[in-house]
């Protein structure tokens, strides 16, 4: 990691992105206190690590990798494992864990028999265990299918609700964007843009959806203007992208420029950014950078 400055807002779903090999998992050790920081500054909850590490993890529950478990026992019995070293309170809160992440009926069939999802459902009940103020999630929708996910999604938002903070690092952007608040894309160990999703994507470019008669010469007549348009024709029309910042007036001028052209405009839409559009444009420009 190469002078990463990263704050998590309390109480949010923070999602961490970045290409494969980009640092995140690297930058989750290093937190966690599992790979050391050759310089810098860090803290958890208010605490600097490493110096108070043990404080710090006392309340922080985290996934890293793939969780791993006791193949030959059960979940509930791994889960007695983890509560026996987390102290007074952690065995009262295994069922209700195990019933959180909807693996209670499972509950008692050994590890080794469990599916990939059920694994990364397993790993979060043992983070909530030790009732964590923040969870730190490595690609937890691993191995879950549609529904898995969408129950994934609602049981963090609610973690969410409840006062928690969750830092989730997916590939996943879909699923980023449906469950997280805010977000931060690294790339080769470096921070390159952070901040509250609607925010980011505010500066995203603008992308407009014309279906019209005669989409070629609609094309030519708005090349004719000063609008800076990169426009794509269509067998119904025009697929147009507007520079990041452009205003709703240009809207309104290229509605103006067809119709006064003796274009019939059928639709005119604003095709709302993406997190996974921007984030190509966001990679897409550090590419061209190099």
């Amino acid at each position: 990691m190469n002078n990463v400055e990263l704050l998590v807002p309390r109480g949010c779903a923070f999602g961490y992105l970045g290409p494969n090999g980009a640092g995140k998992t690297t930058l989750i050790r290093v937190l966690l206190g599992l790979t050391h920081a050759d310089a810098g500054t860090m803290s958890l909850l208010g605490y600097p690590v490493p110096k108070h590490r043990d404080l710090a993890l006392a309340r922080v529950g985290a996934i890293v990798d793939e969780p791993r478990f006791h193949g030959h026992l059960t979940g509930r019995q791994n889960l007695q494992i983890l509560a026996a070293a987390r102290g007074p309170g952690a065995r009262d809160r295994i069922r209700p864990a195990l019933e959180r992440v909807g693996i209670l009926h499972r509950a008692d069939d050994k590890v080794s028999k469990y599916s990939m999802g059920m694994r990364q459902r397993l790993g979060v009940a043992a983070c909530l265990i030790g009732d964590p103020q923040l969870l730190i999630l490595d690609e937890p929708m691993n191995g879950l299918d549609p529904a898995g996910m969408a129950d994934m999604r609602e049981m963090i938002i609610s973690l969410v609700a409840e006062g928690r903070t969750v830092v989730l690092s997916s590939h996943l952007l879909d699923e980023v964007e449906r469950t997280c608040d805010a977000v931060a894309i690294v790339d080769r160990g470096k921070v390159v843009r952070q901040g509250p999703i609607s925010e980011l994507l505010a500066g995203a470019s603008l992308a407009l959806q014309v279906e019209c008669s005669e989409p070629d010469r609609a094309r030519s007549l708005i090349d004719a203007t000063r609008i800076g348009a990169n426009i794509e024709v269509g067998s119904l029309g025009l697929g147009i992208s507007l520079p990041a910042g452009t205003t709703r007036d240009v809207i309104a001028e290229i509605n103006r420029v067809l119709v006064a052209g003796g274009i019939s405009v059928y639709r005119l839409q604003e095709i709302q950014a993406s997190l996974e559009s921007w984030f190509l444009q966001v990679t897409s420009r550090l590419g061209a950078q190099e």
